[in-house]
């Protein structure tokens, strides 16, 4: 029986539709989380990621989502892709400093590079530590788009570069993953990442 993959609403991500379609494509039933009681149903838990850090906590907060979807990470397998990475976090810098969900011991800032910002476009990742959510995807390359960056040094699974500056592409712990880019904009590698999330026993 296939996996039912809750994609979480919180008003300001515009990728929804995009990622919902990856998701089923790569063999899974989706549902769309817009309050507490449809937390229960899903098996898994995506964050998708287009929109603002403090907006995004906002939303979760007016929804009454926030505490549910902290207990709900801490027990189910769960994906933040870019901006949902990022609110996985402690705290974000973006207008102002916003508390995050708090599951990785991680800060969210400007990034610092010679380069023009955002960081757009495709970029190769380069696997850390083996990992079951990038299993087959080292050197891949997939799709960028941002201006912020998360400083975590527990929990990265991957590294990428641009403009001679490293930064963190994914991390995770126990069952939790964040990727900074756009597996959804991805292609097939970005269809491969979730096909591995969705075997994540």
């Amino acid at each position: 029986m296939s996996a039912l993959i809750g994609i979480v609403d919180y008003g300001n991500s515009g990728n929804i539709k995009s990622i919902k379609k990856a998701i089923e494509y790569a063999g899974a039933k989706t549902v769309l989380i817009e309050n507490p009681d449809k937390l229960s149903v899903a098996d898994k838990i995506v964050l998708p990621g287009v929109g603002s850090f403090n907006n995004a906590m906002s939303t979760l907060r007016e929804s009454y989502l926030i505490d549910h979807l902290a207990e709900a990470v801490e027990k189910k397998p769960t994906l933040g892709i870019c901006l949902g990475m990022q609110i996985l976090s402690k705290v974000g810098f973006e207008f102002g400093k916003t508390k995050g969900i708090g599951f990785f011991d991680a800060e969210v800032k400007p990034i610092q590079c010679s380069g023009f910002v955002p960081h757009m476009g495709f970029n190769k990742i380069e696997v850390q530590r083996d990992n079951l959510l990038l299993k087959g995807l080292n050197g891949n390359s997939f799709y960028f788009m941002h201006s912020f960056e998360v400083v975590n040094y527990k929990n990265v699974l991957a590294l990428s570069e641009y403009c001679e500056h490293e930064f963190v592409s994914a991390m995770g712990k126990d069952e939790v993953y964040g990727v900074q880019f756009h597996p959804e904009k991805s292609k097939e590698p970005g269809i491969k990442l979730f096909e591995n999330f969705i075997h994540l026993k």
